[in-house]
């Protein structure tokens, strides 16, 4: 009998036609995210599980899934996923590197830009009818062309923001916890308060770990110029949202472009309230063929673990059996033959 497979939202249809090759499939297709009790329903005879960063994967899902063999997680980050647990029941849990890194690059540049341009607050003033005619002095922004830009993690998204910022004659610094032996698009290393107080904008794209939690606070925002812009696209915690709105309210820093917030939905209100932030709903990879890569690519994940395969992108493994005294033998007397 062919694996069942659970998918927590609606998948593409060349994603669904190439899983149900496989497996077969029973998708929610019910308001995101997916209610808790409806997800351990969903996997309890589960062999496979294809689902969204908003789903928390932790024991007791894992225990209420007992044919559980593979998580393949729609996104880069895997911080909604337990993978200790995971480890001890044998598990595998995979993700979607690669596919969105370019779509987020530009959503990265594209909030940096709106910011220092206050773009959206020009597009509230034209849409309420407040704007008068062309002023000297209206809605002044910040050059981008020649400035001089920090990122906080040069990864595969970093590393494409880096790109990016040649194209805009930018100084690139960046920091990494390890100093790169060759940097791309002729970044320099600079420690982390080097970098802060030294960058006109500052990108950041670290995974949320223990370490990274909270990595921006009142203190390395202090370190910032007063006229610099930050700009988030990785991971809500990464930054402390309250001290990042205490530093804009009081003109710590000149502005903040944000597609991640600690909690989500909805975002802070303390933030949505403050013109100099520029507030996205988590849009980094929403283009059509970004989207539908991301499925493609969770779906072929999910398939190579239930055909008994090693999958593209795994994040943990399944554990090798250790063999028995029985079987040792067993395979010694198959040898000898």
């Amino acid at each position: 009998m062919r694996p069942r497979a659970f998918v927590t939202f609606p998948l593409p249809a060349e994603a669904l036609r190439l899983l149900r090759r496989t497996a077969r499939v029973t998708s929610y297709d019910g308001p995101q995210p997916i209610p808790r009790a409806t997800l351990l329903a969903g996997v309890r005879d589960a062999d496979g599980l294809l689902c969204l960063l908003t789903e928390r994967i932790d024991a007791a899902l894992l225990d209420a899934a007992p044919k559980l063999r593979g998580v393949a997680n729609y996104a880069v980050g895997y911080n909604n996923v337990d993978l200790a647990a995971a480890a001890a029941r044998n598990v595998v849990v995979t993700n979607t590197p690669d596919v969105l890194t370019e779509t987020t690059a530009d959503l990265a540049f594209a909030l940096l830009l709106a910011t220092a341009r206050r773009l959206v607050e020009g597009d509230t003033l034209v849409r309420r009818g407040r704007w008068s005619g062309w002023k000297p002095d209206q809605l002044l922004g910040r050059d981008v062309h020649g400035a001089t830009l920090g990122i906080v993690g040069l990864g595969r998204i970093g590393a494409a923001v880096a790109r990016r910022a040649q194209g805009f004659g930018m100084k690139v610094l960046y920091w990494n916890r390890r100093r790169l032996r060759r940097a791309p698009a002729g970044a320099r290393y600079a420690t982390l308060p080097r970098l802060l107080a030294a960058s006109d904008f500052v990108s950041i794209h670290v995974p949320l770990t223990d370490a990274t939690r909270h990595l921006v606070g009142a203190a390395e925002l202090a370190r910032m110029k007063r006229s610099a812009i930050l700009v988030n696209t990785s991971r809500g915690p990464v930054v402390d949202e309250a001290a990042l709105t205490r530093a804009l309210a009081a003109g710590t820093i000149a502005g903040a472009g944000l597609d991640v917030f600690e909690r989500e939905p909805p975002g802070p209100a303390a933030l949505r309230g403050l013109p100099n932030a520029v507030l996205a709903p988590h849009v980094g990879s929403a283009t059509t063929a970004t989207r539908t890569a991301m499925a493609m690519l969770a779906v072929r994940n999910l398939t190579a673990v239930l055909t008994g395969r090693e999958p593209p992108n795994p994040v943990a493994r399944r554990q090798p059996r250790r063999s028995t005294p029985s079987a040792r033998a067993s395979a010694r007397s198959t040898r000898s033959r």
